[in-house]
């Protein structure tokens, strides 16, 4: 995994911010088919003290990506439906790009040809 301000790493998150995680797997790239979570496009999931509150910190596999505004929203549907979680929101970053040969699962990797 790329170090970065942005990343979470896994051991760090909570019980709740691990849930949200984990939901999120289901939300795919609708170009690519692949799960936003494999892509590793989603960099971490931050919640308050008292699990009120969630953020995502994720990317796009480009700037231009012409489903972000899809993508986006069905994060925040999902994010906004676990369970006791009042407010949330969703932030895209630039920094770092995605780069599928560092940030992807070995599993998109194999599937998508990419070594």
């Amino acid at each position: 995994m790329v170090e970065h301000k942005n990343f979470q790493k896994p051991e760090t998150r909570t019980e709740k911010e691990q849930e949200i995680f984990e939901a999120l797997r289901v939300v795919q790239d609708p170009e690519i088919y692949k799960s936003i979570v494999d892509l590793g496009l989603v960099y971490g999931v931050h919640c308050n003290e008292d699990n009120s509150e969630a953020r995502v910190c994720m990317t796009l596999t480009s700037p231009m990506c012409p489903f972000g505004p899809v993508i986006v929203k069905e994060v925040e549907d999902i994010v906004s439906a676990a369970e006791g979680i009042q407010n949330s929101k969703v932030d895209i970053v630039w920094e770092p790009a995605w780069d599928p040969k560092t940030m992807a699962s070995d599993e998109i990797k194999m599937e998508l040809g990419i070594w």
